[in-house]
């Protein structure tokens, strides 16, 4: 089995002359928390939908879960999806509704998957209410444990957190890490960068159609390369700094922020920034705090 959970190779969907995904290819690995990343009309949303098989590339190949996913029902059960604008349909209970879905795909024990996926998403109480009578985040939680139900193996989600308060927002964040306990595989599509550099794995942003770049969540941050002291008293000998064995470049990148690059593969990050840190100290400069990286913001704001 291939140790991918999607493959993109040179994908490109055009909508008549517009062309909304140009030439991406990026890689999901099974069992990793993966975002997509970037700004309205970046094609976020397109490339969401050709991996859950809604549309069809224009150009290139798509695997996902070793399947062509415009094959019908090649992905039944393999994968479960939160598209961003997914409506209810009024009518339905609740309950009667997840546990309908959850016949259509063959689950045994449907009533039991209903009310696991509502445990889930902290919606139990929902059971009986009627579709049209649910708050927007209620909604979004509803329709969330839809794409949950059968634990599949792979799950997209299209911006699941909009709409919701910081409680539910936190406890949704908690499912998503959960999974990841399960070895399941997550997509992750959302503008809430803070969300995303605290539950992936790795990401690709994406910038007018065209991948701007991809990697471990590590190496867009700049992880493994930098780190920023907060100085909240003493003198900074930049020179001393920069004569510390991996040590590459040191700089004030503005008041009472020190900036420290280095050399990681040679040098293991906590060794170096153990060494900056202590000099410091040593030398009477009084220390705030330790971040290492770029914000994931600070780095897409650079590449779109």
């Amino acid at each position: 089995m291939s140790e991918l959970a999607i493959e993109l190779f040179n994908v490109t969907k055009r909508f008549g002359p517009k062309v909304a995904v140009k030439s991406v290819s990026l890689q999901v690995r099974r069992g990793e928390v993966y975002g997509l990343i970037g700004p309205n009309g970046a094609g976020k949303t397109t490339t969401f939908s050709m991996m859950c098989g809604y549309l069809y590339p224009s150009e290139g190949t798509l695997q996902v879960m070793g399947v062509d996913p415009s094959t019908p029902g090649a992905l039944k059960r393999r994968l479960g999806a939160l598209p961003q604008d997914a409506v209810l349909p009024p009518g339905w209970e609740v309950g009667a509704l997840l546990t309908y879905w959850a016949k259509l795909s063959g689950l045994e024990q449907p009533d039991s998957e209903a009310r696991g996926a509502l445990e889930k998403v902290g919606l139990t109480e929902a059971w009986s209410v009627q579709t049209q009578a649910l708050s927007h985040g209620m909604a979004k939680r509803a329709s969330m444990a839809q794409a949950l139900m059968g634990r599949p193996p792979l799950v997209l989600l299209d911006e699941p957190t909009a709409g919701l308060d910081p409680r539910i927002a936190a406890q949704v964040r908690q499912v998503i890490k959960d999974m990841r306990g399960q070895q399941q595989t997550v997509v992750v599509s959302s503008h809430n960068l803070q969300e995303l550099e605290e539950l992936c794995d790795a990401a690709a942003i994406l910038d007018k159609g065209a991948l701007a770049k991809a990697g471990s969540m590590t190496e867009l941050t700049g992880q493994g390369a930098e780190f920023r002291v907060q100085i909240a008293q003493g003198d900074v000998i930049i020179p001393e700094l920069t004569a510390m064995p991996g040590v590459t470049a040191a700089r004030m990148e503005s008041p009472g922020v020190l900036l420290v690059r280095f050399e990681g593969q040679a040098h293991p990050p906590e060794q170096i920034i153990s060494r900056v840190v202590g000099h410091l100290l040593q030398h009477g400069v009084l220390i705030l705090g330790v971040s290492r990286g770029q914000r994931l913001e600070d780095r897409v704001l650079q590449l779109v």
